[in-house]
């Protein structure tokens, strides 16, 4: 997968393994395997800890408690993924704690989540609000199909995606590439909004800058990133 993501352009991997009931998140585990992979990773490509993180109730306090335990990088930005059975009402809230003790939401995959998909305007609220929304490159190119499609175009349309990433786990199925997907989002929306989408926005999302949502710069070389 490392060499697969070099090979197509990759300078920067966000390694997110889940933070959930089921799986327990250990930072210091970890970055341990993390070092494993860096060692032997192609030059020129680096590897972040991050985590997805589920919003369970003791989650939540225990971020709240450690703030830079869960974020990319150590940083200000969170990778949040829904539930697929259930959004609790209380979102805005959480995100509204989470904010305040300095993590901001990244909205992981909602196009392929089939309540989110109904959920239009409240994920357009927690937007203003604050939190990001990360679409998953072959969701563009019909890997999960025809709704999460659809529905990433119209968060395109709608101006709700700041980010556009792989979600990989292998090499045949979920491929660590974005290539076809940034062709995609060049063809329907220009090459500058596919360079901050893939681009600008998640080299400042692995720094911990603010990002630029409404303008976008081009640069010489890609700095594709892929979590």
């Amino acid at each position: 997968m490392l060499a697969m993501a070099h090979e197509h352009g990759t300078t920067d991997i966000v390694a997110s393994p889940h933070a959930s009931p089921e799986f327990k998140y250990d930072p210091e585990l970890i970055a341990a395997r993390i070092a494993e992979l860096q060692a032997v990773a192609p030059q020129g490509l680096r590897i972040h800890r991050a985590c997805d993180f589920h919003l369970s109730f003791e989650n939540i306090q225990d971020a709240l408690a450690n703030p830079r335990k869960y974020t990319i990088a150590g940083r200000c930005y969170l990778l949040v993924e829904f539930p697929d059975l259930a959004i609790f009402p209380t979102t805005g809230e959480i995100f509204a704690r989470l904010m305040d003790n300095g993590m901001i939401p990244v909205i992981t995959h909602p196009e392929r989540n089939r309540l989110l998909q109904q959920k239009l305007e409240d994920l357009q609220k927690w937007v203003e609000q604050g939190a990001l929304i990360q679409v998953t490159s072959n969701s563009f190119t019909g890997r999960w199909g025809a709704h999460a499609r659809q529905f990433s175009d119209t968060l395109m349309k709608h101006n709700l995606v700041h980010c556009v990433a792989s979600d990989a786990h292998d090499t045949k199925h979920r491929p660590p590439v974005l290539t076809e997907a940034r062709e995609y989002v060049v063809k329907h929306w220009g090459e500058a909004r596919a360079e901050l989408l893939t681009v600008t926005n998640p080299k400042a999302i692995i720094e911990g800058r603010e990002l630029e949502r409404e303008t976008a710069h081009t640069s010489e070389k890609p700095w594709w990133r892929f979590w």
